[in-house]
């Protein structure tokens, strides 16, 4: 029997209507398949922050200037940070990592492979090779998870302008235009969306990202910490961590994680889906159905964090005493629906 299968009729016998903790069941059974296991535990989970500097920014696509990176990134560091306070409720450790900040920031680990990209409107935002080592540290940080006895991750980040470049790299995968996937990011005025628009159009047209190759399209038109929350995606499946996405930026990253390798998909958990409309693009794209519909736009992985205590109730009563046999009632069965 397969995993799914074993923790589906794990389900099954609780006691009560079948299927009728809904896409919190399909949740578990997603875990389970991820950790190779029925005996679901997410015990010790960590929210990853992927920070990154983004030279874009100059051409006025963002309400704030890349001072504040730092100033967040330093934050979530020391441990104030509007993460840390939600994820303290959630019994969650909080890592921000370093991809390519413009300058190193205490308390980050570092794991950066440039400062600052270059502005996308005026050539690549990295050099392929960038990119590979970007993805190649996501992975490496989710190894080092794995070693460290984590068992969920929530992916984030943090990058003043990185919704342009997220935003481009959704336009170029999902061969969609940058106005159908493009939203008004920490809130843009409608010139200030235009702009940010324009941008994105002059960065694929200079660009002429590979829409058939995911790597060469964060190369140019993304950014270090998208190629790295990339990387965790793909780290997710090789060390079995299930791996939530914040919103639509790292759901961009887990889009090209999943072109990059489709058995990336079954690591991803669809938590929430934020107000950006490349979000919901994006999750629909991937069948994926989203539990969380707040309109969220935070970021820094605040979205995310909010499936995790969803998920603790949900496994008090997958793994609870409250079963047909323990109440020696009769199981339910599945009924077929009348046409």
């Amino acid at each position: 029997m397969n995993i799914q299968l074993q923790a589906r009729k794990k389900w099954d016998r609780i006691a009560k209507p079948l299927h009728s903790l809904g896409l919190l069941e399909d949740l578990v059974v997603r875990i389970a398949a991820i950790q190779g296991t029925a005996d679901v535990c997410i015990d010790r989970r960590c929210a990853l922050v992927f920070c990154g500097d983004h030279g874009v920014v100059r051409k006025g696509v963002s309400q704030s200037d890349s001072s504040v990176t730092a100033l967040v990134a330093k934050s979530i560091a020391e441990g104030t940070g509007n993460i840390n306070l939600m994820a303290s409720a959630a019994n969650t450790d909080v890592i921000a990592v370093d991809l390519g900040m413009l300058a190193p920031v205490p308390g980050t680990v570092d794991r950066h492979v440039g400062r600052g990209t270059s502005d996308i409107t005026e050539g690549p935002a990295m050099s392929r090779q960038q990119a590979e080592d970007a993805i190649a540290a996501g992975i490496e940080q989710m190894r080092v998870l794995h070693e460290q006895g984590y068992r969920i991750a929530v992916i984030g980040e943090m990058g003043i302008g990185n919704t342009t470049a997220a935003s481009a790299v959704t336009s170029v995968l999902l061969r969609l235009s940058p106005e159908e996937v493009t939203g008004r990011g920490a809130g843009l005025s409608d010139a200030g969306l235009q702009r940010k628009i324009a941008a994105i159009h002059q960065a694929i047209r200079v660009n002429r990202p590979d829409p058939g190759d995911p790597v060469d399209v964060l190369a140019k038109v993304g950014g270090f910490e998208l190629a790295g929350m990339a990387g965790a995606c793909l780290g997710g499946l090789k060390y079995h961590i299930p791996v939530i996405p914040d919103g639509m930026i790292p759901m961009a990253s887990a889009l090209a994680a999943v072109r990059m390798e489709p058995e990336v998909l079954g690591a991803v958990l669809p938590g929430p889906v934020s107000k950006e409309p490349a979000d919901r693009l994006i999750l629909d794209s991937l069948g994926l159905t989203p539990v969380i519909h707040a309109q969220t736009a935070l970021g820094e992985g605040t979205g995310g964090i909010l499936l995790l205590p969803l998920l603790d109730m949900a496994l008090n009563v997958y793994d609870g005493p409250h079963t047909f046999d323990a109440l020696k009632m009769e199981a339910y069965t599945p009924q077929e629906e009348s046409e």
